[in-house]
């Protein structure tokens, strides 16, 4: 039986340390020839069929120009081995400086999206709008994921967590409990 855990007052602006969703990722984006790269910890999954995600992009960040004229995006995720990239991106504008050189990135070609991939990263999902009803209010962009690329390593990957303040943590140890898990009550 598990036993209470003794608890303390912990500051509103900072629950952040413990809620940020999943791992950080890296979003590209492209209008015309201006390419983008921006490091995102605010993201979630939606739906699974279609494969929707909501993702934060702030009107004062450059790529939200780019998303919302192209309606596109990747969202590629970096392993733990890119961080100083990751927090670097993150640190600079895109319409101050091209991330992809200036991190010597590189741009691949997505197949059904302008937008190009990270080849660097484990992962990449091209992106396209979904649902605008969000982004004036609240700078949530609804995206379907139109085609998902993988390494086959991607399980043994370590992912970065923000935890904020600078501060991340990578994904740790699996715990398998697929016996006890009930697909049925993914509705």
């Amino acid at each position: 039986m598990p036993h209470p855990i003794v608890k303390q007052d912990f500051p509103v602006s900072n629950v952040r340390h413990f809620l940020e969703p999943g791992p950080i990722v890296l979003v590209s984006s492209q209008w015309q020839q201006h390419t983008n790269i921006m490091t995102m910890g605010w993201h979630m999954v939606m739906a699974f069929s279609p494969s929707l995600l909501g993702c934060v992009i702030d009107a004062g960040n450059h790529s939200h120009a780019l998303v919302c004229n192209s309606g596109e995006c990747v969202i590629n995720i970096p392993s733990a081995s890119l961080v100083d990239k990751v927090v670097s991106i993150g640190n600079c504008s895109g319409s101050e400086v091209d991330k992809f050189k200036a991190f010597e990135l590189t741009p691949g070609k997505s197949e059904k999206v302008g937008a190009p991939r990270i080849e660097e990263c484990y992962a990449s999902f091209e992106c396209r709008l979904h649902d605008d009803a969000m982004i004036e209010r609240y700078n949530l962009f609804v995206f379907e994921v139109v085609k998902a690329h993988a390494a086959p390593s991607a399980d043994e990957e370590e992912s970065l967590h923000y935890r904020g303040m600078g501060e991340f943590m990578l994904s740790g140890q699996s715990i398998d409990r697929t016996e006890l898990f009930k697909p049925s009550m993914l509705i």
